[in-house]
């Protein structure tokens, strides 16, 4: 690959994204982001080898989001206050090491800790996520932020059934050193490809005060308080699925093996689609018809996902639909509001998915307490309940929407 882009002549010509560096971006988003979630199908092993029990491991997934939602209000708005390429490569390589401490994890402190760090390092997606979204032209910001993000998704979803595979073949700790492997490959191509980018209003405040205007954007804007909310709550319902669907599915009478329940997230590849799709029609000004239909098509994907005990067709159906309506409201989200204020635009994306991991781990932990105690079937009451809120969030707030702010005090 070659940077096929003019880069900045002069530090005046704008840099132009090509096809080839914008997948870049997207498949260093999938693989860093893949992290918070190879362990959801190993799940039952991690209790196993660490002695931890049903009801509890699923601190596992919830301590991982917890890192991540630091990392998201404490990292990624660095990126609009450093050089953004030097801060992704040495974010890649710390994580390379991170993720080499959790496959050697020796304890479960030790592996909990090592995840929860994993945790705070992969927010270097989303530094990425508004990278690539201030690179691009404002009339095709929404398809790239759509393209990108469709490598997250991918990167989301692949990264079960990669864990499954390759746990499967040579251990679950294999999973996490080969990550390690690849961030410090991506780590060289992106040192190499992309342009430096720094933001010289945000260096004038310094950090603290950086940290103090992403609450500022908060107390301003409404669109962002209510898609944050939105945020939460769609990752909730599908932290909800994600976190809980490995325990019936490797218990009697399926007793599915790692790579067939990793094999599921396949299903879920559709929601890749989505992403690219929402972007484009957010592009043409259909935000709210695309985060209707998702939200509808979300609360609906339970009645499948509740028969999947039963049917393994029924839990595929109910995957596509579930990753598909997630993904679609969630690209419409970051790309209305990075569009509040485009020189803000780590501090956007970084308040926003803090909601995002906030929802993940409260889904995580809910899931598989309440699996524990009451089984799968209220597990997916659970899932529909929360996109049924979802649902009615959108439509009590889709109208009135103040118009943005169009300052940021730094």
């Amino acid at each position: 690959m070659t940077a096929g882009a003019t880069g900045l002549s002069a530090g005046t010509s704008r840099y132009k994204l090509s096809g080839g560096v914008t997948l870049l971006f997207a498949t260093a988003c999938g693989t860093a982001v893949a992290n918070v979630y190879f362990a959801q199908p190993l799940l039952v092993t991690l209790g196993r080898d660490f002695s931890i029990g049903t009801a509890t491991v699923g601190a596992v997934v919830t301590l991982t989001q917890v890192g991540y939602g630091l990392g998201l209000f404490f990292l990624v708005p660095l990126g609009d206050l450093l050089d953004r390429r030097r801060l992704v490569v040495a974010q890649l390589l710390l994580l390379a090491m991170a993720l080499t401490a959790v496959g050697t994890a020796v304890s479960a402190a030790l592996l909990l800790v090592g995840l929860t760090i994993v945790g705070l390092l992969a927010v270097v997606t989303q530094t990425l996520v508004a990278f690539a979204a201030s690179l691009a032209l404002p009339e095709e910001r929404g398809q790239v932020v759509g393209l990108v993000t469709s490598g997250v998704v991918t990167g989301i979803l692949l990264a079960r059934t990669v864990s499954g595979l390759l746990a499967d073949l040579a251990g679950w700790r294999s999973v996490y050193l080969s990550s390690a492997a690849l961030a410090c490959v991506l780590a060289l191509a992106l040192s190499r490809l992309l342009p430096p980018r720094s933001s010289a209003k945000a260096a004038a405040t310094g950090y603290g005060q950086l940290l103090r205007s992403t609450l500022t954007l908060f107390a301003r804007e409404r669109l962002l308080r209510v898609r944050a909310l939105l945020a939460l709550l769609i990752f909730a319902a599908f932290s909800t699925l994600w976190s809980s669907v490995a325990l019936p599915l490797s218990a009697p009478p399926l007793s599915l093996s790692h790579t067939e329940i990793g094999a599921f997230g396949l299903a879920g590849a559709v929601g890749a689609l989505a992403a690219t799709a929402a972007g484009r029609l957010n592009d043409r000004g259909f935000s709210q018809w695309t985060t209707g239909i998702g939200l509808a098509l979300l609360t609906v994907s339970w009645l499948p996902l509740a028969f999947t005990r039963h049917s393994l067709w029924a839990l595929a159906v109910g995957v596509i639909v579930l990753d598909l309506a997630v993904q679609a409201v969630h690209v419409t989200n970051q790309t209305l509001i990075y569009a509040l204020h485009p020189e803000a635009g780590s501090r956007l994306i970084g308040g926003y998915m803090v909601f995002y991991s906030v929802g993940s781990a409260s889904g995580a932990v809910a899931a598989t307490t309440l699996y524990a105690v009451a089984g799968w079937t209220a597990v997916c009451a659970l899932g529909a309940g929360i996109s049924l809120l979802a649902l009615l969030l959108w439509a009590v707030t889709r109208r009135g929407a103040p118009a943005a702010s169009l300052t940021v005090a730094d």
